[in-house]
């Protein structure tokens, strides 16, 4: 079977039953020939140190990217030694990944915001600590620690992995990482510009563009799943990051703000109790299904393996040198892997 490089997928998609379903789907995406395995972290069952060094035991080829872990979470040190042990763990197929979290979630567990001064200084740091240098007196905007130090022998290149969503985050990426994860639901026109934003970024800062990845986070739910499943995939997903953030995620995409207020007032919305993803019934999301224009739910891979597989190449088309096939696991995306390699 062929390798894939530019797909990728997140593994444990959505509310997993238990983190050892990881196991088979990576061993699936490997045989698939995916070429980059995704891990977001909740702080439930998919703590994400944990999940990566599950995924380098059972893989000898994916790519492996934190997609997102927060910088705040642990010490500086912890975060350097944990990506240095997958690095050498791997062979060199591990990249890890920021990102800058949920204001509500870090307010709620007093973990304080994270800003884009705080992640460019965080970087910075990482690749002083991966070249073996010994860090005294740091005192920036991640924090000041007296003295930071893995082991002078180090001079390793671990690439970094930015999720970036407004203006400022996709020229940091661009400046400073190697990786970059966009949202998922972002039209075309969002792809486009959020792709030149990154791309020149890295240009005024020195970088050659190409060297620098621009993924695509691409909802990819064909017609061969059952209909109750491709509406929690598409409405229910879609319903939960209007949740969770939908004023960023209207601003972004250029959307009517007007219709989002009318999606937040509804009364199932208001009152519903948790991420609709993860709670809603079929007959919820189909009444929340009236609330979202089609356009809104537009940017996606659907219909038959064939023509998902067409929408796959044209976000390819569109700038991104990578798609992440999102909210489907590996047995869901053979049919579509098989046609995209056809």
């Amino acid at each position: 079977m062929a390798r894939h490089d530019e797909l990728g997928f997140y593994t444990l998609a959505g509310a997993p039953g238990s983190p050892r379903e990881l196991l088979d789907e990576v061993r699936d995406a490997e045989a698939l020939g995916l070429g980059a395995c995704f891990i977001s972290e909740r702080f439930n069952v998919k703590e994400a140190a944990t999940l990566s060094g599950a995924v380098a035991a059972v893989s000898t080829d994916l790519r492996i990217i934190t997609g997102a872990t927060n910088h705040n979470t642990r010490h500086p040190i912890v975060t350097a030694s944990y990506a240095t042990t997958m690095h050498f763990l791997t062979g060199g197929r591990f990249t890890l990944g920021l990102g800058r979290g949920i204001d509500r979630m870090q307010d709620a567990f007093g973990m304080g915001r994270i800003t884009t001064a705080q992640m460019e200084d965080f970087a910075g740091l990482m690749r002083r600590l991966w070249r073996g240098e010994t860090v005294v007196g740091h005192d920036g905007p991640a924090g000041s620690w007296p003295v930071l130090r893995l082991d002078p022998g180090f001079d390793e290149d671990i690439p970094l992995g930015l999720t970036a969503f407004g203006p400022n985050s996709l020229a940091l990426a661009g400046r400073a990482f190697d990786d970059v994860i966009l949202h998922t639901f972002f039209t075309d026109e969002t792809l486009t510009r959020c792709v030149a934003t990154v791309k020149d970024a890295a240009e005024r800062a020195g970088r050659d563009p190409a060297s620098v990845r621009v993924w695509s986070c691409y909802a990819t739910i064909g017609d061969h799943l059952p209909e109750p499943l491709r509406l929690k995939k598409t409405v229910g997903r879609l319903a939960t990051y209007l949740q969770a953030y939908g004023d960023l995620m209207v601003r972004t995409n250029r959307w009517d703000p007007a219709v989002l207020e009318r999606f937040r007032a509804d009364p199932m919305v208001a009152t519903f109790p948790g991420a609709i993803d993860a709670k809603a019934d079929t007959t919820q999301l189909e009444h929340i299904a009236t609330l979202l224009p089609d356009e809104w739910l537009a940017p996606a891979a659907r219909g038959t393996a064939e023509q998902c597989a067409a929408a796959v190449r044209r976000q390819l088309d569109l700038g991104a040198d990578g798609v992440i096939l999102h909210g489907a696991n590996p047995t869901e995306l053979a049919p579509i892997v098989t046609a995209y390699a056809a």
